[in-house]
C-alpha cells in the first residue's frame, strides 16, 4: 500500500513509474551494481555508459545540469592533480554514508541497518547497506576537509578555468572520452560549468566586476542589437498587417489564459505543481464536454454519482485524472494487476474500461475513490474523477490555504474570463478602426520604404544611448562601490537573532484575510537598504560583557547609495528622456515636411538635415523641457521603490504594501505623460508651436476622438511589444551564447542583464520609427 503498488486508502493517487523486481536478489544486485559504479573508481567507463547499471543518468545533460546538487566547491591544491583515482596513495580516507538526523529516512535507514529479521528482502537491503555505502576519500594533504566532502567522482577530473584563474572546471578521465566520445564529454563539461558559473554568489559587487571584465562582450553585443532592429523594421515593413490581426487574437488569449491561470491556481491541492492541476482540470472539462455531446446525440444519459468511497459509482469515465486510457478490466491479454477480473469483483460492476474502485468486503486494499487501469506502461493505475468533476477534493489541503483568498482568486477568473469577453466583443465593433490603425502603420512602413535613411535616426540614438549607458555604468559602479566605515555598526552581539533579526510568515494573504501572523523584527545589520550580513568571530575574538559572550558581529554590502549616486541616476533618467525625446520629435518633423511636400518633389528633399535644423533651432527648449517632466516622474517612481525596499528591510510589510500601489499610480501617470509629450511632439512639429500649447492642444485632440486615439494606440502598443520582445529576446540569446563560449569563467547574469538593458533602449529607439 505505501509503496502505491495497489490502490488503497488514498495513500496514493496513482502507481509509481519505477521499474518492478521479482525477488530480493534481483533487487539487491540491481542497487549493487549502481553503486559499484559509484565507489569502484576503475569502473568509470560503466559509469558513463548508457548500458551500465546507471544507464543514462550519468550520460545525459539532466545531471550535470545540476552540478552544484552533486558536487562539493572546495579548495584544493592544484587542478592539474589527476583526482580520478586515488589507489596506491598514501593517507587514503574514507566515508561511510548515512542520511542525516533530519532526513525523513534517518529512523528507516537505521532500523534496516541493524535490522535482525529472517524476511528475505530485508535481509538483503541490510547487507547492501553495510557492503556498499562506502567510498574512498582523497588524502587531508590534498583536500583538508572531512571526508564526506572529499570523495572523487569517477571518471572526473578537474583543469584550469582559465589562465591564472585559480579557479577549477570538470574534466574527463580519457577513458571517459573514449567511451562516450569527445564531443559528449566537452558538452557535459560545458553544461556542468554553466551549472557552477549560476550558482555563484551574484552579489552585486561581483556582478559589477563581471560587467567590468566582459566590456568587449557589451559592445558586441551591442552592434548586434542594432542589427536586430534593422532587420525587424525590414520584416515589418511587409508583415504589419498580420502582426497586427495576430496581435489582436494574442490580446485575447492573454484574458481567457489569465483567467485559466488564476482559476487552476485557486483550486491546486497542496504538493501538486500548477501545470499538473492545469491538465488535470482541461483533461476533466474536455472528458464533460464530449461526454455531453455524445449523450445529447445518443439520447442515453448516464448518473455520474457516487458516495463515500465511490464503490457505487456506475457511471462511464474511461480515462485517468491525468488523460491516460483506461484498459478494460476483462482483457485477457493484460498481465499486470490480473486479480482485478471482473469474476473476482461481481458487485463492482467492472464493465469495459470504465473506472471503478472494486473491492470486497474481506478485503485489507480498500482505495478511497474510482480509479482504472492504464494502458501506460509505467503507470499501472491511477485514480479517475466523474465526469462533470472539476475540482477535486484535496486530500493534504490546498496550495493556498486560507478559504478566502482561494474564493478572491476563484471570482477573479470569473472577473477575467468576463473582461475578455468584453474584449472580444470590443474588437469586433471597432475593426473598421483596427482596419485605419493597420492603414496608418502602413502609410508609416510606405514613408520608411520611401525614405530608409530615417533608421538612420534610431542608429544614431542608440549609438548615443550605448555610449552614454556605458559610461554612467562605469561611474555609477564606482559611486555603489563607495560604502562608508560606520554604515552597519561596529559593535558585537549575544546572538544571531539580535544581529541579524527573525524572519516573519505574515503573507499578502494574511493582510487582506486579517489572519494571525508573526511580524518579522530587524537585527542591528540589516535594518536599512542595502543589507549587511552577519559573521561569528572565533571564541578568541568575541567581546565579553557581564558574563555574556558577545561573539555575532556586522559585515557591510557590497554596495550603498548616496546623493552623488541619485544625483548621477537623475542625469542618466534626464539624458536618456531626451534622447528618445528628440528622436521623436525629429521623426514626427520629417514625417510632416515629406506629408506636406509635393509629390513630384518628394524624394530630392533632405528631410532629417532640414528638420534637424528647424529642431535645434526653434524647438530643442521644448523637447529638454518634455524630457525633464518624464525624468522627473521616472525618479520618483524609483524612489519610492528605494523607500519599499527601505521599509522591506525595516520588516513594515505595511508600508511595503503602500509604496507598491503607490508605485503602480505613479507608473501609470507615467504613461500618460510620456503618451501626452509624445502627441505633443507631433502638434509641434505640425504647427511649430510651444511645448506647453501643443500639450493642451494634442491633450484636447485626444479627448474628442478617444475611440479613433484609443485603438491605434493599443494596436501600435501591441506593435510595439512584439518589436521589444524580438529585439530583446534576441538580443540577450546571443548575448548569453557569446559570454558562454568567450568568457566561460564569467558568472552570465550580470552580462545579461545589462544586454537586456541595452537592448530595451535599441527597442525603444527604433520602434520610436512607428
Amino acid at each position: 500500500c505505501d509503496c502505491c503498488i495497489a490502490p488503497c486508502g488514498g495513500v496514493c493517487d496513482g502507481s509509481l513509474a519505477l521499474e518492478d523486481f521479482s525477488d530480493p536478489t534481483a533487487l539487491f544486485n540491481s542497487m549493487s551494481s549502481k553503486l559499484q559504479e559509484l565507489t569502484d573508481l576503475s569502473k568509470a567507463t560503466e559509469l558513463f555508459s548508457t548500458g551500465g547499471a546507471n544507464g543514462e543518468m550519468f550520460s545525459t545533460s539532466a545531471f550535470w545540469e545540476e552540478a552544484t546538487k552533486y558536487f562539493n566547491q572546495v579548495c584544493v591544491t592544484d587542478c592539474t592533480v589527476d583526482y580520478t583515482t586515488i589507489n596506491g596513495s598514501s593517507g587514503i580516507r574514507t566515508f561511510t554514508y548515512k542520511p542525516p538526523p533530519d532526513s525523513d529516512f534517518y529512523d528507516i535507514w537505521n532500523t534496516l541497518l541493524n535490522a535482525n529479521t529472517a524476511n528475505p528482502l530485508v535481509a538483503k537491503i541490510t547487507e547492501l547497506i553495510n557492503a556498499s555505502f562506502t567510498f574512498e576519500a582523497l588524502p587531508f594533504a590534498t583536500c583538508p576537509y572531512n571526508p564526506e566532502f572529499c570523495v572523487p567522482f569517477p571518471g572526473v577530473g578537474f583543469q584550469e578555468l582559465a589562465g591564472n584563474s585559480m579557479y577549477c572546471t570538470f574534466d574527463f578521465a580519457g577513458e571517459v572520452i573514449d567511451a562516450i566520445g569527445s564531443g559528449a564529454a566537452e558538452a557535459l563539461r560545458a553544461i556542468g560549468v554553466m551549472d557552477i558559473a549560476s550558482s555563484a554568489t551574484t552579489e552585486l559587487g561581483k556582478l559589477a566586476g563581471d560587467f567590468l571584465s566582459a566590456i568587449d562582450a557589451f559592445i558586441v553585443v551591442s552592434v548586434l542589437s542594432f542589427i536586430i532592429g534593422l532587420v525587424f523594421l525590414v520584416v515589418l515593413r511587409f508583415t504589419i498587417g498580420i502582426c497586427v490581426w495576430i496581435a489582436v487574437v494574442i490580446s485575447v488569449l492573454m484574458f481567457f489564459l489569465g483567467g485559466a491561470f488564476i482559476f487552476v491556481l485557486s483550486i491546486q491541492c497542496s504538493g501538486a505543481g500548477i501545470l499538473e492541476t492545469g491538465t488535470q482540470t482541461a483533461v476533466a472539462i474536455v472528458i464533460a464536454g464530449s461526454t455531453a455531446v455524445s449523450s445529447t446525440l445518443s439520447g442515453e444519459e448516464v448518473s455520474e454519482d457516487c458516495t463515500g468511497d465511490c464503490q457505487d459509482y456506475r457511471g462511464i469515465q474511461k480515462h485517468s485524472k491525468n488523460g491516460l486510457s483506461c484498459v478494460t478490466w476483462d482483457d485477457p491479454s493484460r498481465t499486470r494487476m490480473s486479480n482485478y477480473q471482473p469474476s473476482n469483483y461481481l458487485e463492482a460492476d467492472l464493465e469495459k474500461n470504465y473506472c471503478r474502485n472494486p473491492y470486497n468486503a474481506n478485503d485489507t486494499l480498500k482505495h478511497d475513490t474510482i480509479w482504472c487501469i492504464t494502458s501506460d506502461e509505467l503507470v499501472k493505475w491511477e485514480e479517475c474523477l466523474p465526469i462533470g468533476v472539476i475540482v477535486p477534493e484535496c486530500d493534504d489541503g490546498h496550495s493556498i490555504e486560507p478559504q478566502e483568498a482561494r474564493d478572491i482568486l476563484y471570482y477573479s477568473s470569473f472577473v477575467i474570463w468576463a473582461l475578455g469577453g468584453i474584449w472580444l466583443i470590443v474588437i469586433i465593433c471597432m475593426v473598421k478602426r483596427i482596419n485605419l490603425a493597420i492603414s496608418l502603420n502602413k502609410v508609416a512602413a510606405l514613408f520608411l520604404a520611401r525614405n530608409p535613411h530615417i533608421v538612420l535616426i534610431p542608429v544614431v540614438q542608440a549609438i548615443v544611448a550605448i555610449i552614454w549607458t556605458l559610461l554612467w555604468f562605469l561611474s555609477a559602479s564606482f559611486l555603489l562601490s563607495q560604502v562608508p566605515a560606520d554604515y552597519t555598526p561596529t559593535a558585537s552581539y549575544a546572538t544571531y537573532t539580535e544581529a541579524y533579526g527573525t524572519g516573519g510568515n505574515c503573507t499578502f494573504w494574511s493582510t487582506i484575510t486579517g489572519e494571525t501572523c508573526v511580524e518579522g523584527t530587524p537585527g542591528m545589520c540589516n535594518d536599512q537598504w542595502p543589507t549587511g550580513d552577519v559573521w561569528k568571530a572565533s571564541a578568541a575574538d568575541c567581546e565579553w560583557a557581564d558574563g555574556v559572550a558577545k561573539c555575532w558581529r556586522c559585515s557591510q554590502p557590497r554596495y550603498a547609495f548616496d546623493w552623488r549616486f541619485w544625483v548621477s541616476f537623475f542625469v542618466y533618467l534626464w539624458n536618456h528622456a531626451f534622447n528618445i525625446a528628440l528622436g521623436q520629435i525629429l521623426i514626427a518633423m520629417a514625417v510632416s515636411l515629406w506629408f506636406f511636400t509635393k509629390n513630384e518633389e518628394k524624394g530630392k528633399l533632405g528631410l532629417v538635415p532640414k528638420a534637424l535644423k528647424i529642431i535645434f533651432r526653434y524647438h530643442v527648449g521644448s523637447v529638454i523641457f518634455g524630457s525633464f517632466i518624464v525624468a522627473a516622474v521616472q525618479f520618483i517612481r524609483y524612489l519610492m521603490k528605494y523607500f519599499e525596499k527601505q521599509a522591506e528591510a525595516q520588516k513594515n510589510r505595511i508600508m511595503v504594501y503602500v509604496l507598491k500601489c503607490v508605485q503602480c499610480c505613479i507608473w501609470c501617470f507615467e504613461k500618460c505623460i510620456k503618451f501626452l509629450n509624445k502627441n505633443a511632439y507631433i502638434q509641434i512639429a505640425l504647427l511649430g508651436t510651444s511645448f506647453c500649447k501643443s500639450a493642451k492642444e494634442a491633450f484636447f485632440l485626444i479627448a474628442r476622438n478617444v475611440l479613433r486615439f484609443g485603438a491605434i494606440t493599443a494596436l501600435s502598443g501591441i506593435v510595439h511589444g512584439i518589436g521589444f520582445i524580438c529585439i530583446m529576446s534576441s538580443t540577450a540569446v546571443a548575448g548569453y551564447f557569446y559570454m558562454r563560449e568567450v568568457h566561460k569563467d564569467l558568472s552570465p547574469f550580470m552580462p545579461c542583464v545589462c544586454f537586456l538593458f541595452v537592448s530595451y533602449v535599441v527597442a525603444k529607439l527604433f520602434m520610436n520609427v512607428f
